[in-house]
């Protein structure tokens, strides 16, 4: 089994653990190092069990902690060259354990795939953690789903998924105009039509749960998100997360470890 948890998950700050119950990873760090660790402790999951952090890119709500984090964990952070060269110093760790996008890295028994995807970083990634055949996925900041990631969400058992804003919200919106061209363009954000479109054509039958994630605080609403997965409610858990405070613990197994009652 895996445990899952978003810590954070909007354009404040983004924090992912996934864990065994004896080692862990996080996937991005950017809330600051008391708010990861309060989260964690608030959700019964253990600092000290954290292995390695991967960025996924350089903007600052997925870094923004991870320099004074890793050297409270004592753990290496997995990112790309180009995202550490393009990060803002500050934020930027001493040092960083440099992959290149398709390497899988080996954390503890973590299979961690590292993919490439479109969105306006330097050289972006998501990753897909495999332990023991069961898949979880992290897909957020794409700007529309390529092969990459249709191949990569169609093997996972547990996702967090990009749910960032309503087509109409946005357009309706505060945001200068070519800010909402940047947001809804194929280096931008998905929208909930993207994303339930993307997960109905491509997501595996053994799916369990989907984490809406990265939610706009301007352009979208949670019952708005909740609404245009309606439709595949009846097939897996839908869930959301939250930029001020940790989501629930998700316990993901394997198919034939599933109870059905």
């Amino acid at each position: 089994m895996i445990e899952i948890c978003a810590l954070a998950s909007g354009s404040n700050g983004n924090c992912y653990y996934i864990g065994n119950g004896e080692d862990a990873i996080l996937v991005d760090a950017g809330i600051s190092r008391r708010q990861v660790l309060d989260r964690m402790t608030q959700r019964g999951l253990m600092p000290s069990k954290v292995r390695a952090i991967f960025i996924s890119h350089e903007h600052a709500d997925h870094m923004r902690g991870v320099r004074v984090l890793a050297k409270k964990l004592a753990v290496p952070v997995y990112m790309t060259q180009k995202t550490f060269d393009n990060s803002w110093g500050p934020n930027r760790p001493e040092k960083a354990e440099v992959f290149t996008p398709g390497e899988v890295i080996n954390i503890n028994g973590f299979e961690v795939h590292s993919f490439s995807k479109e969105h306006d970083a330097a050289e972006p990634c998501s990753f897909r953690i495999q332990y023991r055949g069961i898949h979880v996925g992290v897909f957020t900041d794409i700007g529309e789903p390529c092969d990459n990631v249709t191949e990569h969400l169609a093997q996972c058992h547990a996702l967090f998924l990009e749910t960032n804003y309503d087509n109409d919200m946005l357009w309706s919106g505060p945001y200068p105009y070519q800010l909402k061209v940047r947001v809804a363009g194929n280096k931008g954000h998905l929208s909930n039509a993207q994303a339930f479109e993307l997960l109905s054509n491509h997501h595996n039958k053994d799916l369990q749960v989907v984490f809406l994630s990265h939610l706009s605080e301007e352009n979208n609403r949670p019952d708005l998100a909740m609404a245009a997965f309606s439709g595949l409610t009846d097939r897996f858990s839908i869930k959301l997360t939250n930029r001020y405070a940790a989501a629930e613990v998700f316990v993901v197994k394997l198919p034939e470890e599933r109870v059905i009652v």
